[in-house]
């Protein structure tokens, strides 16, 4: 199945990982009257749980705006308008910007990749939080492991795209800990080799629009 994906980079300006949160809400705020894609809410205000087409990242540094599909061409429509960005009450006027449309196929297929995390991988809630605690080095490798399956899985419902193939799933990987919404929670760098072709910077698990999860091809 094919797939658009929109980057947009800001290579002059410099963040931290954990302001990819706060270009979710200046982007959010700047063009609310566009598209509830752009803060992943409905319009009654409550929050839309299907798979973010608008995504909001910090990589090496540089700041990114991701878009799948209708978030893609949202962003491509915006892109001339965005003249700076507003973190914090800290001005970034905007010289330079980048911005890259592809097709990509998404597919399960008989070769092996392997991706790595670029950000932090938020594989956990709370219910599985606790099976993962009290379980075995090797137990919490194969919960891992179906975890991030169920999380690829999710995002090709997300895009309506189902196969019939078993995806094939192995990972590495350690833990790390993180505040998210003011709480200390557990989440995972490393990397995972799969029979599933993905494409670079789109996020997995949980808190994907807030730029957790976000991965690259090795």
């Amino acid at each position: 199945m094919q797939i658009q994906i929109t980057t947009i980079k800001f290579p002059e300006i410099k963040l931290a990982t954990r302001d990819a949160h706060k270009l979710r809400g200046y982007f959010g705020n700047l063009f609310k009257e566009h598209s509830p894609l752009l803060h992943n809410h409905l319009e009654s205000g409550e929050n839309n749980y299907r798979y973010p087409l608008v995504q909001y990242k910090v990589i090496k540094s540089i700041p990114m705006l991701v878009g799948i599909n209708q978030g893609g061409e949202l962003l491509t429509s915006l892109f001339l308008k965005i003249k700076e960005l507003n973190i914090n009450g800290q001005i970034y006027p905007i010289y330079h910007k980048n911005i890259e449309n592809r097709i990509f196929e998404i597919n399960v297929i008989d070769d092996l990749i392997q991706y790595n995390f670029e950000t932090l991988w938020m594989g956990l809630n709370q219910k599985n939080y606790r099976i993962y605690s009290q379980s075995s080095e090797e137990d919490k490798n194969k919960l891992l492991k179906k975890i991030l399956i169920g999380n690829i899985l999710s995002f090709y419902k997300g895009l309506d795209f189902f196969t019939d193939k078993k995806i094939m799933l192995t990972i590495n990987y350690k833990e790390k800990e993180t505040k998210f919404k003011d709480k200390t929670m557990i989440a995972f760098t490393g990397n995972f080799t799969t029979n599933a072709y993905l494409p670079n910077y789109i996020g997995l698990g949980k808190a994907v629009s807030r730029g957790f999860g976000a991965i690259t091809k090795k």
